[in-house]
Order: C-alpha cells, then structure tokens, then sequence
C-alpha cells in the first residue's frame, strides 16, 4: 500500500489508485496535461499498475481499448480538462458496441472555474451521452473519511459497471494546488484510519451466469446451423455445439470456430460464395438456425438469413438486441459457460445434411485455393497467404474495410491458427494502429492486415511504436485509395466516384514509416509475404511490410473467383 498524505489531492489519488488496482486494473494509459497531474501521479506510482504515455487522446483511447481486448480486464484512460476527453469519443463508442471495459477518467476544473471563461474549460458533464453504461462525476477531493469511503465505493461499481456493461465515464475535479507540494491538509489521517481495514473489502468474482440455457427439444430433430460469430469464445463452444446437434458450423474467421477444427467436424468457411449459387442456397436452406455471437460480416450470408427465415436462437454476451437481420429469433444474453451443448437423439437424415454442406464447402474451396497461383498481384491472394502462414500462440488483428471482408471470403479452415482481433463493433477505421498496438502490447506477437487509408486514419499512432512492449508486423495493402467502394453501385458514376469515395492517395509509406524510426520493405507475391512473416513475426518492435495492388482489378478478380466458386458449389449438389 502506497498512500500519500502529502496533500489532499496526493490522498485522494493514491487511494483511488488503490482501490483501482484492488479491484482488478493494472493498465492505465495517460495523456499528458496540467488538471490531470494528481491523479497521473498517483497511478504512475503505483507498483501494480503499468501506465504508458500517450500523447495524442484519440490514439491512447484506442490504445487501452487493444489492451483491453486482449486481457479482458478494464483499462484506465487518463487526460486532462477541455477538449482532451472529447478525442476518447470513437474508442467509447466500438468499446460500447463490442463490450469491451473502459474506464474513461476525464480531469476536472471545480465547479466554481466552470462558465466563467476560465482556460480549458468545457461542459464535461455527460461528455460521452449513451455510449457509456455508467457516468459520475467525483466529489471535489476532500480529506474526510466518509468522502474517501465514498471514493473507494464508487471506483469499485465504476470498474463493475465496465466489466458488464463495456466503458464508463468518470468526471473528476480538482482544485489547486496539483503539484505535491506538503501542506498539513491529510497528514492528521496517516494515524486517525485502519488503512488495512480500509480496504480490506470483500470480494466475490462476478458469476459466470445467473442461468443455464438448453436448446428446446424439437431443435434435436431438426437439419439446423450454428453460425458462429465474433465474440463469443475462441470457436470451441461452436464446434462443440455442431458435435452434439450434428450440424454444420458456419465459421466467421473472427470467431475462432474456423480454426483449430478436428477430424470429422463440418466447418464451412466459404459461405459467402456457396450461398451465391441460387441451387446451393436452397438445396442448404435449415429448418433451425443457433447464433453464437455477432453475425458474421457477409452481406450474402444475412440476405440469406432473411430469406430462410428460419426460428433463431440468437446467444450473445452483449445485452440488447443483437439481430440485425431481425428474424424470427429469441435473443439470449449469456456467456459461453452458460449455455451447454444438447444431448439427445438427433434426425435421422442429419449425417446427408451435414455431407450436402461439406461438399458445397470442398467444391468452392477448390477455386478459392488456387487464388495465390492463379491470381498472385490480388489482395485475396495475400490475405489466404497470410492466414495459412500464423500459428497458434500469435494474434491477428484485421482492420476493417476489405481487409476484414477478404478474411472472410478467403481463409479456409485451418487446423492451427492464431487468435483474430477486429473492431467490429463500429464496424470503422479509426484507431486501427492505435487499437493494434495496444492488442500487441505486452502480448504475443501480433499481424496487423491493414488498408492503406486506415493506416493513413491513425498515422498519430506511430507516436506509441516506441513505447511497444511486443512485436508487431504490419502487413499494408496498399492499392491507393478506398478498394472496397469499387463494389458499390456508385462505382459505375465517375468522376465523382473517384474523388468522393475513392479518395486515392499518393503517400510514400516507405518516407513516412521512416519518420517514426520504424522499418519498411515491399514484397511482390504471396510467396514472398509468406516467407517474410515466418522471419520477422515475433521479432520486437515494429515493423511494416506494403503490397500494392490495383483496386480496379481486385475488384473484378473477386467477381470472377465468387461467381466460380458459387458455380462450383451448386454442380457440387447435384
């Protein structure tokens, strides 16, 4: 225990970093500012917290919020008074779409410095609206019992409400002095409290469930899907699912479920282009459909989804309604350890049902393999390359965009694989290397599949490169400008398509990289980035390896190779 007593606001902080840390944090991400010193001491002083320095706040926001994918425990940001905390606005809002705990601590002028043209002042009240699951804002620091006891309370329901509900937002004022200078302000409590008895509160782990879901019984009869999705568990719970019911998983690439598959298990990878072929879509059409997570990105696969209409078991652990295709389904907030898998007898035609998917499965993998031999220069081609290459004990994090939709369309099922990060919950761009970072941050070695205008989104990121505990190899593809508009409709509207949703850029990667004191180099075929990745993935520090590719041509490449593999599929059943 490391209290202060120097002043009131030494105190008040070191108890607050106390009570953090007690109450499960131990990353706390700090921009630098004047009304934010106190407490940027105390966590800084604190021996089981590990704070980092960053300087932009919309980088540091999407810094913690990678930390905080990884480990799944909160992270503490930490800035100044003003506009600092308005820059923490898109990380709040994908850790609140994607569940993911923040703590969000916004410095304070006291409330008479507030609506008097005092500097750097702004309303702070509710800065973030809806998208936090709790707001507060903190008694001016007093050196009184009862407010330390209502500090130590508060700050243990904020990190709660983080753990359940995603970010939260605590507002905190101070007045000055900020700097530690010694006054006689808390020194009487040194001796007047039982810290020990102070904190030692109990602690219970929060349950893993307050019920345990079955599947209803009329399931078990049934020729059903799992559909298994991002953010539900590394993929074994899907699998374990299509084991006991005897059906196909249709397998995300976020989810986990695609990868790790053992002998026997029907895992179907290539949905999104067997269920372009009009005969496969309704030979494959279910009578029961389970969703474990988020639903999966492909456009093809909802519409699919509306089409069928099927009952849906929808199984989330983000509360609210999860069904974006809005079908006949129930939604389910639970966790992984809360739902078990059926046992039971199954239908009597479940092993055709199950051999119908598997050969539609083997007949478009059969085209979408000979992507890296057929199609070399396409972007499919490195990102297949790139998956068959990591292994278990690595992560991949995907930005989104096309980055994350060629994940999707391309990577087959694999028998070992890393873990798979995306910020899917905003489904944008911002703090993509930001959000990389913090995943790499003190963990294992990280790929990072990015676009090229989602680099140049958040190049305020390489600011953090230094400060990097971890290995992080940044494989850009880089086909100047907004590849994935190319397959909207407004494509076909030039000259303002180009400009407007396009956008091209002309950046020198190699210069601007260079400028961070960070390595570059350009690898041609897939081949190549292969043999990159096994030398450099692991290796500390930063790294960035470009593709260039020609978004024009990727974009009718793709058309070609999913109008052959649906084709394929469909002969595949008859």
């Amino acid at each position: 225990m490391n209290l202060d007593f120097r002043t009131t606001n030494t105190l008040w902080c070191s108890i607050a970093a106390e009570t953090l840390w007690r109450a499960g944090v131990r990353h706390a991400i700090i921009s630098p500012g004047s009304r934010n010193t106190p407490l940027t001491l105390a966590l800084v002083s604190h021996p089981g917290i590990a704070t980092t320095p960053v300087l932009d706040e919309r980088s540091a926001a999407f810094f913690g919020l990678g930390i905080a994918k990884r480990t799944r425990t909160p992270v503490v940001l930490l800035c100044t008074s003003g506009s600092a905390g308005a820059h923490y606005l898109p990380a709040i809002i994908e850790a609140r779409e994607s569940g993911t705990p923040l703590l969000a601590i916004t410095a304070d002028r006291p409330p008479e410095l507030r609506d008097c043209a005092s500097g750097q002042t702004i309303d702070q009240q509710k800065l973030f609206g809806s998208f936090v699951g709790f707001y507060h804002e903190l008694a001016v620091p007093e050196a009184k019992v009862e407010l330390l006891r209502y500090l130590r309370q508060t700050l243990r329901h904020a990190v709660l409400r983080a753990l359940a509900d995603g970010p939260v937002h605590l507002n905190t004022p101070f007045r000055d002095p900020l700097a530690p200078i010694p006054d006689d302000s808390a020194a009487p409590l040194a001796s007047a409290v039982d810290w020990s008895a102070f904190f030692d509160v109990p602690s219970v782990p929060p349950a893993e469930t307050c019920r345990t879901y079955t599947l209803p019984a009329e399931f078990l009869k049934q020729r059903g899907i799992i559909i298994a999705g991002a953010g539900w568990d590394d993929g074994t719970g899907a699998r374990a699912f299509g084991e006991a019911l005897g059906w196909p998983v249709l397998a995300d690439a976020l989810s986990g479920a695609r990868f790790g598959a053992g002998e026997g298990e029907t895992i179907i990878a290539a949905y999104d282009a067997i269920l372009r072929n009009t005969h496969a879509a309704s030979v494959l059409r279910p009578e029961a459909i389970v969703v474990l997570g988020e639903l999966p990105t492909s456009k093809v696969l909802r519409a699919w989804l509306v089409a069928v209409d099927a009952p849906t078991l929808h199984f989330s652990q983000l509360p609210g309604n999860r069904d974006g295709v809005h079908g006949r389904s129930q939604a389910l907030h639970g966790t992984p350890a809360s739902v078990k898998a059926p046992t039971g007898p199954g239908c009597d035609s479940i092993s055709d049902w199950k051999h119908l998917w598997q050969r539609a499965e083997s007949a478009a993998q059969a085209v979408l393999g000979e992507v890296e031999h057929a199609e070399p220069k396409f972007e499919g081609a490195f990102t297949r390359a790139l998956s068959r290459m990591l292994v278990k004990g690595q992560t991949l994090f995907v930005s989104s965009s096309m980055p994350v939709r060629d994940l999707e369309y391309f990577t087959p099922v694999l028998a070992d694989a890393p873990r798979v990060f995306a910020n899917r919950g905003a489904n944008g761009i911002d703090g993509i290397l930001s959000t990389a970072l913090g995943v790499a941050h003190g963990g294992e070695p990280v790929v990072f599949l990015t676009g090229d205008l989602a680099l140049l989104h958040d190049t305020n990121g390489f600011l953090t490169a230094s400060r990097l505990s971890g290995s992080l190899t940044i494989v850009l593809i880089n086909n100047a400008g907004g590849g994935i508009f190319g397959h909207l409709p407004i494509a076909q509207f030039n000259p303002p398509f180009e400009t407007y949703w396009a956008t091209p850029q002309s950046v020198d990667f190699a210069r601007l990289v260079a400028a961070y004191g960070i390595a570059h180099e350009r690898v041609t075929h897939p081949e190549e980035l292969s043999a990159r990745l096994r030398a450099q993935v692991g290796e500390p520090g930063v790294r960035v390896i470009e593709v260039c590719t020609d978004r024009t041509h990727d974009v009718a490449v793709r058309k070609k190779l999913f109008a052959a593999a649906a084709e394929a599929a469909g002969r595949s059943l008859g």
